[in-house]
């Protein structure tokens, strides 16, 4: 027998700056970033695309970027700055899909050029698809603009959206080239927005970092009136934790199924689902959280006083703790089969993150559903 073996290995880095007001023409950030990566001879081209909401709460943004840009040695800006619908829904329509893709097609973005993303988690997971798949990669920026996507999702290498009512069944991994975390863009969020934004920094607390766990339920108070020194120290140490989950577990692009920085998870996508997306990701997930938490506590791993802690804390972030779809009548319960799209999520082998410590993680691969029946109960009832 005869083969060729071939191996190889590529290497990738981006930052993530923390700055305010980043089109502010006195702001150097966003330039420095793109003149360090100009060709001389040679300009390259940057379409934007930005989230409607984020469009009309600031309604210079377009402006902004068109005076901030035209002085870039070294780049071109698109003209038409392209203004997509925000939230989930962006990511549940196809021809939306097909629209970004043909826009890149008709202004002629290469893989010199930059597709810059700027919004909420959706809109970035959108944008980093249609970059990731158009000439088999087209280089991108994130602008997040959310509590969610500032400390997580745009921090990372994932890009995907849903498809047959499943949540990131068609995706990528593509790091971003950069990521640009603007303060400002979080004055103008919602309540709820930045409130559930918050519980992504509860899970990987409790999963990585007790003393950040700590220091939460200390600045609890704080935090629920966005004051913004402490939230934006929670991003920032939110987002530093992902990261360095990332790179430091040996599997950035989740080829095995491990995926602890899920906790919470498994139920909250199905929630979000089944709730046709009306719950956002954060409520999910603060749900997923309290039911994953209390199942780790009837199992023997998680000691009453810091299930206690957990719970509690969630109630001072004003989380929500239970939804009636939780409920399982029997083995054919909506919340059941999400249990079964995780697994083949994870490609076939089910892996659930629960805890045995504030700070500590530990993975199962089964899910006794009597005692999950009495985790959602005590959700219901205790609490």
């Amino acid at each position: 027998m005869a083969f060729i073996q071939q191996s190889f290995s590529v290497s990738f880095e981006y930052k993530v700056f923390f700055t305010e007001r980043l089109f502010d023409t006195n702001n150097p950030v966003f330039a420095q970033f793109l003149e360090s990566r100009a060709e001389k001879g040679f300009r390259k081209k940057l379409l934007f695309i930005v989230d409607e909401g984020v469009s009309s709460s600031h309604e210079t943004l377009q402006e902004q970027i068109t005076a901030y840009c035209s002085g870039i040695e070294g780049f071109e800006l698109v003209e038409d700055v392209i203004v997509v619908p925000g939230g989930e829904a962006s990511k549940n329509d196809l021809q939306l899909f097909y629209w970004l893709v043909n826009a890149v097609d008709q202004h002629a973005i290469d893989r010199h050029s930059y597709i810059v993303g700027i919004g909420g988690g959706s809109v970035l997971d959108l944008v980093g698809y249609v970059a990731g798949v158009s000439h088999r990669g087209v280089k991108h920026i994130r602008i997040p603009t959310t509590v969610l996507s500032q400390n997580d999702s745009g921090v990372g290498v994932k890009n995907g959206i849903n498809y047959h009512g499943k949540k990131n069944f068609l995706g990528t991994f593509a790091p971003p080239a950069a990521v640009f975390n603007d303060a400002h863009f979080l004055t103008t969020l919602d309540e709820r927005d930045w409130r559930s934004g918050m519980v992504e920094a509860v899970k990987v607390a409790l999963i990585k970092d007790a003393a950040f766990f700590s220091w939460m339920e200390e600045k609890a108070a704080l935090l629920t009136e966005a004051e913004p020194a402490s939230l934006n120290y929670l991003i920032q140490r939110c987002a530093e934790l992902h990261m360095q989950h990332i790179g430091g577990a040996g599997d950035p692009f989740e080829s095995g199924s491990s995926r602890p920085l899920d906790f919470g998870h498994w139920s909250a996508h199905k929630l979000e689902q089944l709730t046709d997306f009306e719950l956002r990701h954060g409520e999910a997930v603060s749900i997923g959280i309290a039911l994953d938490s209390v199942y780790s506590w009837l199992t023997g791993l998680l000691d009453p006083a810091s299930l206690e802690r957990i719970i509690q804390l969630l109630k001072a972030l004003r989380l929500p703790l239970y939804h009636p779809l939780l409920e399982i009548e029997d083995d054919e319960a909506p919340i059941i089969t999400g249990l079964q799209e995780f697994r083949e999520h994870l490609g076939g082998r089910l892996t659930i993150s629960l805890l045995e410590a504030i700070g500590k993680g530990k993975e199962v691969h089964s899910i006794d559903l009597n005692t999950l029946r009495k985790a959602v109960n005590m959700l219901r009832d205790k609490w």
